[in-house]
Protein backbone atom coordinates (compact mmCIF):
# COMPACT_ATOMS: atom_id res chain seq x y z
CA UNK A 1 0.00 0.00 0.00
CA UNK A 2 2.73 2.58 0.78
CA UNK A 3 4.28 1.97 -2.67
CA UNK A 4 0.94 2.68 -4.34
CA UNK A 5 0.71 5.99 -2.47
CA UNK A 6 4.25 6.89 -3.54
CA UNK A 7 3.37 6.11 -7.19
CA UNK A 8 0.24 8.22 -7.03
CA UNK A 9 2.08 11.14 -5.41
CA UNK A 10 4.92 10.92 -7.96
CA UNK A 11 2.46 10.75 -10.84
CA UNK A 12 0.55 13.75 -9.53
CA UNK A 13 3.75 15.73 -8.90
CA UNK A 14 5.03 14.81 -12.35
CA UNK A 15 1.80 16.00 -13.92
CA UNK A 16 2.07 19.30 -12.07
CA UNK A 17 5.70 19.90 -12.96
CA UNK A 18 5.25 18.84 -16.57
CA UNK A 19 2.49 21.39 -17.01
CA UNK A 20 -0.39 18.97 -17.35
CA UNK A 21 -2.24 21.05 -14.80
CA UNK A 22 -2.40 24.80 -14.60
CA UNK A 23 -0.79 25.47 -11.24
CA UNK A 24 1.10 28.40 -9.90
CA UNK A 25 3.83 27.16 -7.60
CA UNK A 26 4.40 29.45 -4.64
CA UNK A 27 7.84 30.31 -3.25
CA UNK A 28 7.65 27.86 -0.34
CA UNK A 29 6.40 25.00 -2.51
CA UNK A 30 9.13 25.66 -5.09
CA UNK A 31 11.75 25.64 -2.33
CA UNK A 32 10.50 22.24 -1.14
CA UNK A 33 10.56 20.88 -4.71
CA UNK A 34 14.15 22.07 -5.19
CA UNK A 35 15.38 20.77 -1.82
CA UNK A 36 16.44 17.39 -3.26
CA UNK A 37 17.07 18.62 -6.79
CA UNK A 38 20.65 19.05 -8.00
CA UNK A 39 19.68 21.97 -10.21
CA UNK A 40 20.01 25.44 -8.77
CA UNK A 41 16.82 27.29 -7.87
CA UNK A 42 17.50 29.62 -10.82
CA UNK A 43 17.80 26.70 -13.25
CA UNK A 44 14.68 25.08 -11.80
CA UNK A 45 12.70 28.29 -12.41
CA UNK A 46 14.23 28.78 -15.86
CA UNK A 47 13.25 25.22 -16.81
CA UNK A 48 9.65 26.11 -16.00
CA UNK A 49 9.91 29.32 -18.04
CA UNK A 50 11.30 27.41 -21.02
CA UNK A 51 8.51 24.86 -20.70
CA UNK A 52 5.78 27.50 -20.77
CA UNK A 53 7.40 29.33 -23.70
CA UNK A 54 7.65 26.07 -25.66
CA UNK A 55 4.00 25.26 -24.97
CA UNK A 56 3.10 28.80 -26.06
CA UNK A 57 4.96 28.27 -29.33
CA UNK A 58 3.19 24.95 -29.88
CA UNK A 59 -0.23 26.44 -29.21
CA UNK A 60 0.48 29.66 -31.11
CA UNK A 61 1.35 27.93 -34.38
CA UNK A 62 -1.67 26.24 -35.95
CA UNK A 63 0.53 24.35 -38.42
CA UNK A 64 2.17 22.65 -35.43
CA UNK A 65 -0.73 22.27 -33.00
CA UNK A 66 -3.09 20.88 -35.64
CA UNK A 67 -0.61 18.42 -37.13
CA UNK A 68 1.20 17.16 -34.06
CA UNK A 69 0.81 15.81 -30.57
CA UNK A 70 4.14 16.89 -29.11
CA UNK A 71 4.97 16.75 -25.42
CA UNK A 72 7.64 18.98 -23.93
CA UNK A 73 9.96 18.02 -21.06
CA UNK A 74 12.58 20.44 -19.77
CA UNK A 75 15.42 19.54 -17.43
CA UNK A 76 18.55 21.59 -16.74
CA UNK A 77 17.95 23.89 -19.74
CA UNK A 78 17.63 20.92 -22.11
CA UNK A 79 14.38 20.20 -23.90
CA UNK A 80 13.05 16.76 -24.81
CA UNK A 81 10.30 16.61 -27.43
CA UNK A 82 8.28 13.40 -27.66
CA UNK A 83 5.02 12.36 -29.27
CA UNK A 84 3.84 12.22 -32.84
CA UNK A 85 3.69 14.56 -35.83
CA UNK A 86 2.20 14.32 -39.31
CA UNK A 87 5.63 14.87 -40.88
CA UNK A 88 9.29 15.32 -40.06
CA UNK A 89 8.99 18.91 -41.27
CA UNK A 90 6.44 19.72 -38.55
CA UNK A 91 8.54 18.29 -35.71
CA UNK A 92 11.73 19.90 -37.08
CA UNK A 93 10.00 23.29 -37.33
CA UNK A 94 8.85 23.05 -33.71
CA UNK A 95 12.30 21.87 -32.54
CA UNK A 96 13.94 24.79 -34.35
CA UNK A 97 11.55 27.30 -32.75
CA UNK A 98 12.13 25.81 -29.29
CA UNK A 99 15.91 25.94 -29.81
CA UNK A 100 15.59 29.73 -30.22
CA UNK A 101 14.11 30.19 -26.73
CA UNK A 102 16.68 32.05 -24.59
CA UNK A 103 18.82 29.80 -22.34
CA UNK A 104 17.91 26.53 -24.10
CA UNK A 105 21.16 24.57 -24.29
CA UNK A 106 19.98 21.59 -26.35
CA UNK A 107 16.83 20.17 -27.93
CA UNK A 108 16.34 16.41 -28.25
CA UNK A 109 13.76 15.85 -30.98
CA UNK A 110 12.39 12.35 -30.38
CA UNK A 111 9.04 13.02 -32.10
CA UNK A 112 7.88 10.15 -34.30
CA UNK A 113 6.26 10.67 -37.69
CA UNK A 114 3.08 8.75 -36.99
CA UNK A 115 -0.63 9.04 -36.27
CA UNK A 116 -1.50 10.65 -32.95
CA UNK A 117 -1.41 8.27 -30.00
CA UNK A 118 -4.75 7.07 -28.69
CA UNK A 119 -6.05 7.72 -25.21
CA UNK A 120 -5.20 4.11 -24.38
CA UNK A 121 -1.60 4.64 -25.56
CA UNK A 122 -1.33 7.74 -23.38
CA UNK A 123 -2.74 5.87 -20.36
CA UNK A 124 -0.26 3.02 -20.95
CA UNK A 125 2.59 5.53 -21.06
CA UNK A 126 1.43 7.18 -17.82
CA UNK A 127 1.23 3.77 -16.15
CA UNK A 128 4.72 2.83 -17.37
CA UNK A 129 6.12 6.15 -16.14
CA UNK A 130 4.65 5.47 -12.69
CA UNK A 131 6.05 1.95 -12.73
CA UNK A 132 9.52 3.26 -13.62
CA UNK A 133 9.39 5.92 -10.88
CA UNK A 134 8.43 3.28 -8.36
CA UNK A 135 11.24 0.97 -9.51
CA UNK A 136 13.76 3.75 -8.94
CA UNK A 137 13.14 3.42 -5.20
CA UNK A 138 14.85 0.01 -5.44
CA UNK A 139 18.14 1.46 -6.75
CA UNK A 140 20.63 0.31 -4.13
CA UNK A 141 23.09 3.19 -3.92
CA UNK A 142 23.74 5.07 -0.68
CA UNK A 143 22.03 8.48 -0.62
CA UNK A 144 20.45 7.95 -4.05
CA UNK A 145 17.32 10.07 -4.45
CA UNK A 146 14.95 8.74 -7.14
CA UNK A 147 13.24 12.12 -7.44
CA UNK A 148 16.41 13.40 -9.16
CA UNK A 149 15.51 11.40 -12.27
CA UNK A 150 13.08 12.93 -14.76
CA UNK A 151 11.09 10.12 -16.42
CA UNK A 152 9.16 10.58 -19.66
CA UNK A 153 7.49 7.75 -21.57
CA UNK A 154 6.27 7.79 -25.15
CA UNK A 155 5.05 4.70 -27.00
CA UNK A 156 6.76 2.34 -24.51
CA UNK A 157 10.11 4.14 -24.83
CA UNK A 158 11.36 5.50 -21.52
CA UNK A 159 13.47 8.67 -21.56
CA UNK A 160 15.59 9.40 -18.49
CA UNK A 161 17.05 12.81 -17.67
CA UNK A 162 18.89 14.07 -14.61
CA UNK A 163 22.13 15.20 -13.05
CA UNK A 164 23.68 11.94 -11.83
CA UNK A 165 27.01 10.33 -11.18
CA UNK A 166 28.00 7.67 -13.70
CA UNK A 167 27.36 4.99 -11.07
CA UNK A 168 23.87 6.32 -10.36
CA UNK A 169 23.11 6.55 -14.08
CA UNK A 170 24.18 2.96 -14.69
CA UNK A 171 22.17 1.67 -11.73
CA UNK A 172 19.07 3.61 -12.86
CA UNK A 173 19.39 2.35 -16.43
CA UNK A 174 19.82 -1.24 -15.26
CA UNK A 175 16.79 -0.91 -12.96
CA UNK A 176 14.56 0.40 -15.77
CA UNK A 177 15.80 -1.65 -18.71
CA UNK A 178 14.23 -4.95 -17.65
CA UNK A 179 10.83 -3.70 -16.46
CA UNK A 180 7.98 -5.35 -18.30
CA UNK A 181 6.46 -3.01 -20.86
CA UNK A 182 9.67 -1.06 -21.45
CA UNK A 183 10.63 -1.48 -25.10
CA UNK A 184 13.55 0.94 -25.15
CA UNK A 185 15.46 3.16 -22.70
CA UNK A 186 16.99 6.45 -23.87
CA UNK A 187 19.36 8.04 -21.37
CA UNK A 188 19.88 11.80 -21.60
CA UNK A 189 21.76 12.16 -18.31
CA UNK A 190 24.33 14.80 -17.53
CA UNK A 191 27.13 13.38 -15.42
CA UNK A 192 28.48 14.77 -12.19
CA UNK A 193 32.13 14.28 -11.21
Amino acid sequence: MPRLIVVLVLSFAGALLSGCAAVVVGGAAATVAVAHDRRTMGTFVEDQNIYFKAVGIRQGNADISEQANIEVTVYNLQVLLTGQAASDAVSRRFANLVAQIPNVRKVYNEVQTAAEATWTDAADDMYLTSKVKLALFDVDIEDFDPTRVQVTTSQDTVYLMGLLTRGEAQAVTDQVRYLSGVQRVVTLFEYLP
